[in-house]
């Protein structure tokens, strides 16, 4: 079947002009100008990929009920299972900082030394992009 191709340009543009839908959650524009982005990374030792999920997945729910967490994601590499990225963003950096004190994440940390490849990788970050 030949769709003719002023039909395919309309088509084309049609879908491409579509705004992008806000869904809920977090709204972008709410994010304050104070906001501390955090990306982390931890690595299971071999062998040890499942007991390190078993105890990472439990802090998405204590952290994302944490009062000034703006957002918490974990994501696992699909081609190295065992290697954890976490994606945050806390309301100031003394809140990230409260955040790593607080007992769950504190029971976490103590089991990485049995569990993880090394130290967790902090990357500290600015958000540049949260005012339209």
């Amino acid at each position: 079947m030949r769709i003719p191709l002023l039909s395919l340009s309309l088509l084309l543009c049609t879908a491409s002009a579509a705004p992008v839908q806000d869904h809920g959650g977090i709204r972008y524009a709410e994010i304050p100008a104070t906001a501390y982005a955090v990306v982390a990374e931890i690595q299971a030792k071999p062998g040890k990929e499942d007991e390190l999920r078993a105890i990472t997945l439990p802090l998405v729910a204590n952290v994302r009920a944490e009062p000034n967490n703006l957002l918490y994601f974990l994501h696992e590499d699909r081609e190295r299972p065992g290697h954890f990225i976490f994606y945050e963003i806390f309301a100031t950096q003394a809140d990230f900082e409260a955040h790593n004190a607080t007992p769950h994440v504190q029971a976490w940390f103590a089991r990485l030394s049995e569990l993880a490849d090394g130290p967790v990788k902090v990357t500290r970050m600015q958000i540049l992009n949260n005012r339209p």
